[in-house]
């Protein structure tokens, strides 16, 4: 009997450890399976870049006057960003770091119109390696070809009655309606960037103003553009609607959709937040809880890790972002602690010998204007021809002292320099350090030392000169032509 029993028992082990491994097999197929989807069904990664509007003019950043209605829709179904940045107000360095995931000294592009480093894998790269096709719609500013070699790309097109290209929807539409890959498109539009409509009779009392403007209520030039821009801003909500109307027919809910603008136009070439803070909203339904906000910072160089991250990939320890990804996923954590900024003023058509530098917390930014009146003695070489342009930098902007340093809590606008106020002489100790050392790893053309004031130029002095005259500045004829290689910094990728 006993025998028996334990014959039973072996029996009844036996199928017990049969059904154990049936259960296994179940689980290791799923898992198999879920793995298999997690590498089809990575989602379509969408940003759309408008061009050179400021944060202060969207309806859900507070501006109740001015038509952003595409815009107040992604925030209301997705995530409001209120510390987004840039680190450098100006196109193609502020595109560049979206692509880069770097910030423009280390990437290279640091002046406007110039190149991003010959041996830098930007998203083009990144994002095919993860199994992604590339692709940019809409407006460039970014080079050289080798850098950014996009899977598919379309130029702007030309419309009637208006002052900036379109878009191209066509091509959009069409590559949504057969994409077979997942994808990473990123929608550059023209708007908007002047030249702005033409908007008759316009009135001050349609403008919103903010501490930075207040003073041009009566300036009639001013609000007639400012209208216009307006106008402007109003068009690309019309583009935005019908990108949005295409992804909601033709993708499903699996697709990220980012909304921003590369810089703000009020304080362009600038660091400060009128020009460094950005608009960014996030759409993302399978994820994103509608009608959310993020306060951490965040920063354009934070995309890219971003984007390889959701791609389930993880981005170079050489990239200077990091993934905000939690936050997108209603984790509420530290990013960054700091962001940085850059300014470089040669190369525009008022080009001008002052570089700044920047860096900031929540609360607290400190500012380093190089070329400051206060300085610019000791910054002389000795060389008239160029202490010319460093003395003529130095006096364009004279008003801008040395060191800048603003609670932005109590400040948002940047008017109250605190530099100088002695309850705060330790938070300006720290906040110098760190940028300090944040430029030395950036390898920085600048460092600490007064008296080191380059004059960047590009390789074979091709592209820009400080002593040539450009339409908006005259030099005089003794300086003309008089700059050589001894008396300039060559950057040599540019």
């Amino acid at each position: 009997m006993l025998e028996k029993r334990s014959l039973f028992e072996m029996f009844l082990a036996l199928i017990f450890l049969s059904l154990i491994g049936c259960k296994d097999q179940q689980k290791e197929g799923l898992v198999q399976k879920h793995h298999n989807l997690s590498e089809t069904e990575k989602p379509n990664l969408i940003f759309y870049l408008a061009d050179d509007q400021d944060v202060y003019d969207y309806g859900c950043y507070g501006n109740e006057k001015v038509h952003t209605a595409a815009v107040d829709r992604l925030a209301k179904e997705g995530m409001l960003f209120n510390n987004a940045f840039t680190a450098q107000a100006i196109c193609a360095p502020s595109r560049s770091q979206l692509f880069t995931g770097k910030y423009p000294l280390k990437n290279g592009c640091f002046a406007n119109h110039t190149a991003t480093r010959p041996d830098i894998k930007s998203v083009t790269t990144q994002m095919k390696n993860l199994g992604y096709q590339v692709v940019l719609a809409g407006k460039s500013h970014v080079k050289p070809e080798g850098v950014y070699q996009w899977d598919r790309e379309w130029e702007p097109v030309p419309k009637k009655d208006v002052p900036r290209d379109y878009i191209p929807l066509d091509s959009i539409e069409a590559y949504f309606k057969t994409s077979k890959k997942p994808f990473c498109m990123f929608i550059t539009s023209k708007y908007p960037h002047g030249k702005y409509f033409d908007v008759e009779n316009p009135n001050a009392d349609d403008i919103k103003f903010y501490p930075f403007n207040e003073h041009k209520k009566n300036d009639k030039a001013y609000v007639k553009a400012k209208a216009g821009y307006y106008r402007s801003i109003e068009e690309d909500n019309t583009q935005i609607e019908k990108v949005l109307d295409l992804v909601d027919t033709y993708l499903d809910d699996n697709t990220l959709f980012i909304y921003s603008a590369d810089h703000g136009v009020s304080g362009k070439f600038t660091v400060k937040d009128i020009g460094l803070k950005v608009p960014f909203v996030a759409r993302w339904p399978k994820v994103i809880k509608p009608g959310s906000t993020s306060n951490q910072l965040i920063h354009y160089t934070d995309v890219l890790p971003t984007f390889m991250a959701i791609a389930e990939g993880k981005s170079p320890s050489n990239m200077d972002g990091n993934s905000f990804l939690p936050l997108l996923q209603g984790q509420d954590v530290e990013i960054n602690k700091y962001v940085y900024g850059v300014r470089t003023n040669q190369n525009i058509l008022n080009s001008e010998v002052f570089p700044s530098r920047m860096i900031r917390d929540k609360r607290y930014k400190y500012i380093r204007n190089f070329n400051s009146i206060e300085v610019v003695g000791q910054n002389l070489t000795g060389k008239a021809n160029v202490d010319y342009f460093i003395k003529r930098g130095a006096n364009a902007h004279k008003n801008e002292p040395l060191e800048e340093l603003y609670d932005l809590q109590n400040d948002p606008f940047e008017q109250n320099n605190l530099a100088q106020n002695p309850e705060l002489q330790s938070v300006k100790a720290k906040l110098k350090q760190d940028l300090f050392s944040w430029m030395k790893s950036q390898e920085d053309i600048l460092d600490e030392t007064i008296g080191n004031m380059p004059i960047i130029t590009p390789k074979g002095n091709k592209g820009f000169k400080l002593d040539q005259d450009t339409p908006r500045r005259k030099i005089p004829d003794s300086i003309k032509n008089t700059l050589t290689v001894n008396d300039v910094t060559i950057i040599e990728h540019w």
